[in-house]
């Protein structure tokens, strides 16, 4: 609950001889309320009863208070649920004693259902990848493959704090409606904190890229998009930021460049933290230089094709005499390549599921 002083000019023209007025919240109505409708920058406006449509100074029978309010008491959450258009209740009353009108907004948080990790990605996952001025999202499936084109997110952190909030808030309005729109229930993004990370001491006299992560809404942008997410049945999952730029580049950004699509280097760091968050290898496999190959200029590297069976399981087991005391296939460690640490095949960190 939270509320906000107000001082309209006439109060009799608004609520006659009544001292108080309540309107409960209607859900999928702009910004949460049809009768009393406060918009983010805090203009209040009240729809009138047919026998007081005449004193209305808006169209569709509304009238607007000359002054603005300010929640200062949740008001970052009651500005994510008017942006959604979730249901917000408000109360207007006067305090006598003080001769104040005052605005109460209350809502309802019902409580999150526990989302267990294989169920969020079972229909994938959306990578982000956050930045100094936009978000960079990707769509993957199941198998950790790019589907359709990026997104990206823009807003602008100059300007005051009020302003500064509601960039982060519209760009996450719209991830999350294209994520309800794709049919997504997981979001991964990076699990970043430079909090003790920005200092002199640790980049030096580096002050543009001090300046460039101070500037990065990490912290802030997380527990935003956690809160948000979880109102629309939607998991966020925190992947290990570690090389996600740098393998993102290395190997996805030339294999998605086309002749009609531009892949920057943020679009590949999105796949790289989606491919984290479902627990797949970043790093695409290559070929050994020809002098290096085993068979001469004819190493294989074409990948088995998805009807190819048990192409992803361990190698058969080849009778005949051993030299090794443990044969082939029954080791500890058969069948599980990111284990063995092998060329290209690095073992990935384990994805971190956020609550509000």
């Amino acid at each position: 609950m939270s509320h906000a002083n107000t001082n309209p000019t006439s109060p009799e023209d608004v609520v006659g001889v009544r001292w108080r007025m309540w309107r409960g919240g209607e859900s999928g109505k702009r910004y949460g309320n049809e009768t009393i409708r406060i918009t983010p920058d805090g203009r209040v406006s009240i729809r009138l009863p047919t026998p007081l449509a005449h004193h209305a100074n808006a169209p569709h029978g509304r009238y607007v208070l000359a002054c603005r309010v300010a929640f200062a008491h949740r008001g970052t959450e009651w500005a994510d649920r008017i942006e959604a258009n979730r249901a917000v209740a408000y109360r207007i009353h006067l305090d006598a004693a003080r001769d104040r009108w005052y605005i109460t907004a209350s809502w309802q948080i019902p409580a999150a259902p526990a989302i267990p990790l294989t169920a969020a990605l079972v229909h994938g996952v959306i990578g982000v990848d956050t930045n100094a001025d936009h978000l960079a999202a990707w769509r993957l499936d199941v198998h950790g493959n790019p589907i359709g084109n990026p997104r990206r997110f823009c807003y602008d952190l100059s300007g005051n704090a009020m302003h500064r909030d509601a960039q982060v808030r519209h760009a996450l309005t719209r991830l999350l409606h294209w994520a309800r729109t794709c049919g997504v229930k997981a979001i991964a993004i990076e699990d970043l904190d430079f909090a003790a990370e920005k200092t002199r001491e640790k980049h030096g006299r580096r002050k543009r890229f001090r300046r460039l992560i101070s500037g990065l809404p990490t912290s802030k942008l997380r527990a935003r998009l956690t809160s948000m997410a979880d109102a629309t049945g939607i998991a966020v999952i925190a992947a290990d930021p570690a090389y996600t730029s740098k393998w993102g580049a290395q190997h996805w950004q030339q294999p998605l460049t086309t002749t009609k699509r531009s892949t920057t280097r943020h679009d590949a760091a999105a796949v790289a933290i989606g491919r984290r968050a479902q627990g797949h290898p970043i790093r695409r496999r290559t070929a050994p230089p020809p002098a290096h190959r085993s068979d001469e200029q004819g190493h294989r590297t074409v990948q088995a094709g998805p009807e190819t069976r048990g192409r992803e399981g361990p190698r058969p087991r080849i009778p005949g005499p051993r030299t090794r005391s443990v044969p082939p296939g029954h080791g500890a460690y058969a069948g599980d390549q990111n284990a063995q640490h092998r060329s290209e095949r690095s073992a990935e960190h384990v994805p971190l599921m956020l609550s509000p």
